[in-house]
């Protein structure tokens, strides 16, 4: 994840940088079994479609662990590195975060019983994504070819990377015939349970089995560059602190159709 480029707008305009909504008014939120549970592909292949390494796990890890428990193919598309997670770090290089985001992916789905995965990444840069979405959608084209369904970020995170990646992806899947569920990513920090501005009409849930939720933590400790400190200096700060993983440790993921 890069917490830094949210919409549009300064720092205290940013509901990214504002502080969040406490998980406890989502876990206390009588809506979750009035949405309808999403019914998973058994074969064929999904596509999931991530701006940074680590956001398909932070939002859909327990789908990927039950989709690979199915022995449904998967290929993981990682649209950026990720390498601007901590542009003022003063221990690593956006290179050196790069592969380390890279190693972090590949050890999360190992966790989630998803090493057989394909990983693809793209190499655009980070946080200029909305610069590029013609590009994504072009490079889209070959993974996206005969798969069943694709994972994708919300066009709502208010998050410019995952926004751009969402339309993106969406253009990409028209063009191929192929099915796509959005993903929220930081939906759930700025948002409110029973928001009106929300699109919960056409959301679902997808209701984790107790094996899922215990590989999907494990999943989530991989990624130390985001949840733990670099080194001393401010740069160095955990993106993801426990207030804001808490929404993506619960034993349902929502995505939106």
């Amino acid at each position: 994840m890069t917490e830094q480029q949210g919409r549009s707008g300064p720092a205290h305009a940013n509901p990214i940088q504002a502080p969040g909504t406490d998980e406890r008014l989502w876990q206390a939120w009588d809506g979750w079994e009035r949405l309808p549970e999403c019914r998973l592909p058994r074969t064929g292949r999904v596509v999931v479609v991530a701006a940074h390494p680590d956001d398909e796990v932070l939002a859909a890890g327990g789908t990927i662990a039950l989709l690979a428990g199915a022995g449904v193919g998967l290929t993981l598309v990682s649209v950026t590195d990720g390498e601007r997670s901590h542009p003022h770090s003063t221990v690593h290089t956006p290179r050196e975060m790069a592969g380390i985001r890279a190693a972090e992916v590949k050890d999360a789905l190992a966790e989630l019983g998803a090493s057989a995965a394909e990983v693809v990444r793209l190499h655009v840069p980070d946080t200029e994504t909305p610069f590029h979405e013609d590009e994504i959608a072009k490079k889209l084209a070959g993974p996206l070819s005969g798969a069943a369904l694709c994972l994708t970020p919300w066009i709502g995170d208010v998050h410019g990377d995952h926004e751009a990646v969402g339309r993106a992806t969406l253009a990409a899947a028209r063009a191929a015939d192929v099915p796509v569920l959005m993903y929220p990513v930081w939906m759930w920090h700025w948002a409110r349970p029973d928001d009106p501005a929300l699109p919960w009409t056409s959301a679902q849930r997808v209701t984790l089995t107790p094996d899922a939720v215990a590989r999907k933590r494990a999943a989530v400790e991989r990624f130390a560059s985001q949840i733990r400190p670099l080194g001393p200096g401010p740069g160095d700060a955990p993106v993801l602190p426990p207030d804001e993983i808490a929404h993506h440790l619960r034993h349902v993921e929502v995505v939106f159709g």
